[in-house]
């Protein structure tokens, strides 16, 4: 069974790869902030845990193809995560300023991490059923960290380009000192709730296991 995921985030390919499923990317080129504001145009202010199932659920739908432009036949996954921090919506800093001030914020400070999902079934090249989710967890980091360490990573680049200015996967893995929840959902996507939205639509997570890291001995 093929998985098209509709994001071009190296660290939800990761988390697919290692957990033995090898998708095929397909970038959905939605206007995220356009798709945002029609959204609140109609509905008022969205809170954190809507406004990221509103874009994976976007990102999925607008995949109807691969990138060769050949019919779809497979599942469709879209994706997207949020920071949230005293009630704010921490999306990607861009800037070296954004992101220093959002470390010196959160330094010694907990937040939450949302994660939402939407699995569109789209065997035979039609969209047969779809199903989604928000997961959450949260985020403290340490309380210890310097002015120092803090410019260090802002000059690395790393954390313009991710929600919340950070990542657990990578070079701020180190300023984090607690986690509830599961690691994936901060990493950028929750493997357990995709898992569940696998078994909804009828599919065992074990058969989307296509890398031979997830092979037993005897399909090696």
């Amino acid at each position: 069974m093929t998985l098209y995921l509709a994001s071009t985030s190296p660290a939800r390919l990761m988390l697919l790869r290692s957990a033995g499923i090898e998708p095929v990317i397909v970038h959905s080129h939605v206007d995220e902030p356009a798709t945002v504001a029609a959204a609140e145009a109609v509905s008022g202010p969205l809170a954190t845990p809507d406004m990221v199932a509103l874009l994976g659920r976007a990102k999925a739908e607008a995949v109807t193809r691969d990138a060769d432009g050949n019919p779809l036949d497979g599942f469709v996954l879209g994706g997207d995560s949020s920071f949230e921090l005293d009630g704010v919506s921490q999306g990607k800093p861009h800037t070296p300023e954004r992101a220093t001030a959002r470390w010196e914020a959160q330094r010694g400070r907990t937040g939450t991490l949302y994660s939402g999902h939407w699995l569109i079934d789209y065997r035979g090249g039609v969209p047969r059923a779809a199903t989604g989710g928000v997961a959450r967890a949260t985020v403290t980091f340490a309380d210890n960290i310097t002015d120092a360490e803090i410019a260090a990573y802002v000059a690395s680049g790393e954390p313009l380009w991710v929600a919340g200015a950070f990542t657990l996967d990578s070079l701020a893995g180190a300023f984090i000192s607690e986690i509830s929840g599961h690691p994936s959902t901060v990493i950028g996507l929750s493997l357990p709730l995709l898992r569940d939205s696998f078994a909804e639509l009828g599919v065992s997570w074990t058969d989307l296991w296509n890398r031979p890291g997830a092979l037993g001995p005897a399909e090696l």
